[in-house]
């Protein structure tokens, strides 16, 4: 079966943000989960191995890129965060600047920072639906994200979002994508990572 959309549990406010971190971790070899701002549990599906491949190689980039000054911390796609309007939400590679997150205490850190990453990148996957995609990443946006990307391999566009709200769309893969001022010096040669 290929699952377009997410399935949605309606689960309103029935769960506390502590007892969501706990429910994810008691499932987080089996199934990925997110919550929406109003409490309702998203189940996701897995990557196909192309697109976790892609993810891993640009994940790579951004993490060699920050090795080099050390600006902040890199994350992966299992990495939860709460957005400030109340959602846990998980980009496929996200970035925080080191002051916002030394800024957490530890227990915060150990679970779903209480933060909306500076940077992020939502990778589509084959079982993926581009307005539930395109709607996650206005919502980042909405809740501090400075600079997103949303690669779209199978329709061959790539979505540049800022934090001025403007969306940026390019109609080819054959791109070198820039982290501007969010991420200086940060280039990704996109067609490079795509066999």
């Amino acid at each position: 079966m290929d699952l377009q959309m997410p399935v949605t549990l309606k689960m309103g406010d029935l769960m506390s943000e502590e007892e969501f971190f706990q429910f994810c971790r008691m499932n987080d070899d089996t199934l990925e989960f997110e919550r929406d701002s109003h409490g309702n549990i998203i189940l996701l599906s897995l990557a196909g191995a192309f697109t976790g491949n892609l993810n891993s190689k640009v994940l790579a980039e951004l993490g060699i890129w920050n090795k080099k000054d050390q600006l902040g911390k890199v994350f992966g796609s299992s990495t939860g965060f709460t957005l400030p309007n109340g959602a846990v939400r998980s980009p496929d590679v996200s970035w925080i600047r080191n002051e916002r997150w030394n800024a957490l205490s530890k227990e915060q850190q150990e679970g779903f920072a209480p933060l909306c990453p500076d940077f992020l990148i939502e990778i589509r996957s084959k079982s993926d639906d581009l307005k539930y995609l395109q709607d996650k990443m206005k919502e980042y946006i909405a809740n501090g994200t400075s600079l997103g990307w949303l690669i779209d391999r199978f329709d061959n566009k790539v979505y540049i979002y800022r934090s001025d709200k403007s969306v940026e769309v390019h109609d080819s893969l054959h791109i070198v994508l820039s982290g501007e001022t969010v991420l200086p010096g940060f280039t990704l040669d996109l067609a490079s990572h795509l066999n």
